[in-house]
């Protein structure tokens, strides 16, 4: 399939990477996707064969505890890609909640090697899934490099992509710069769902039904108080999930928390959860601590439409 692909227009970057942090949940049966309806954020009745859904996990003080990519395997077979370090206890508490649902949970890591993909995906839009061969290919939001998005994707198959090997650190360079959160096990229950605009990016339904932690997402969706944003940092050091952010202004106390963080070359980027005054305030941005290593504000792929 890439091949095929591939053969249509050569991109200036392509390859791919098996993601070993990342792992896959599989839940089958009759009342899978009825019971995954009433945990994640997402209206899973939207999940289809061809359209693939983000969404997040809350606890029941809406701080999200983990994110999914989820699509379709089979009529009655759902898979959730999420961060493999936090799997295991994501599992764990999904489990507790299943009780009479004609629902089977279980890690399917070992039977779907995840594999991030970099080339043209040719017309295939943001989130859409095609399967060929075994093999599902879901397109992801594109990352970017020096100002030229790039078009990104998970390979979910027992073969690896026909591709050249892509850099582990550029593959997180360019999901840091999507602007698309991942929860890892360093910033479980960090964040309300929109601190890492996790609604801007499709990844939040208002119109479906009760999922834990409801009420306080949908306040702070319609009250129109929020104060903390994610945005794109760059910078000369290397950061990493759960680093704290500090505001040169404001010293004494972290502005923010690193999300997901990249290398390209001697350059370093990160998807950072911020106060919006702190991004928008004199004075600079600094990794660690306030005379940590200088952060520059990069550029997300889209608005921050939210009223501030």
């Amino acid at each position: 399939m890439i091949m095929t692909l591939m053969n249509s227009t050569t991109p200036r970057l392509q390859g791919a990477v098996l993601l070993h942090d990342w792992g896959v949940i599989r839940a089958s049966g009759p009342e899978a996707r009825k019971f995954l309806q009433g945990q994640l954020t997402q209206d899973i009745d939207q999940v289809g064969p061809a359209q693939a859904r983000l969404a997040g996990f809350c606890s029941a003080k809406g701080r999200l505890q983990a994110s999914f990519v989820i699509w379709q395997r089979g009529p009655e077979e759902l898979l959730l890609a999420c961060t493999a370090d936090l799997l295991a206890n994501t599992l764990k508490r999904l489990s507790m909640f299943v009780m009479r649902a004609k629902c089977k949970l279980s890690d399917a890591s070992a039977d779907v090697p995840l594999w991030g993909v970099v080339t043209d995906l040719g017309a295939t839009p943001t989130w859409g899934c095609s399967t060929v061969d075994g093999t599902d290919v879901v397109r992801l939001p594109d990352g970017a490099v020096d100002g030229q998005a790039v078009q990104r994707g998970l390979w979910a198959g027992p073969a690896a992509p026909p591709l050249p090997t892509l850099d582990a650190d550029m593959w997180r360079w360019l999901e840091a710069s999507s602007g698309v959160p991942r929860i890892v096990a360093a910033t479980v229950e960090q964040f309300v769902p929109q601190m890492v605009n996790l609604e801007l990016v499709g990844g939040v339904s208002f119109q479906k039904g009760c999922f834990p932690g409801q009420e306080i997402v949908a306040r702070s969706q319609y009250r129109g108080t929020l104060k903390r944003r994610a945005f794109v940092l760059e910078g000369g050091a290397a950061l990493h999930p759960g680093q704290e952010i500090f505001q040169s202004a404001d010293p004494d106390q972290p502005a923010g928390m690193v999300v997901l963080a990249g290398t390209h070359g001697d350059r370093h980027n990160a998807l950072v959860e911020l106060k919006i005054a702190a991004a928008h305030a004199a004075g600079s941005l600094h990794a660690g601590s306030a005379q940590g290593p200088i952060l520059t504000l990069g550029d997300l792929p889209y608005p921050i439409t939210v009223a501030e």
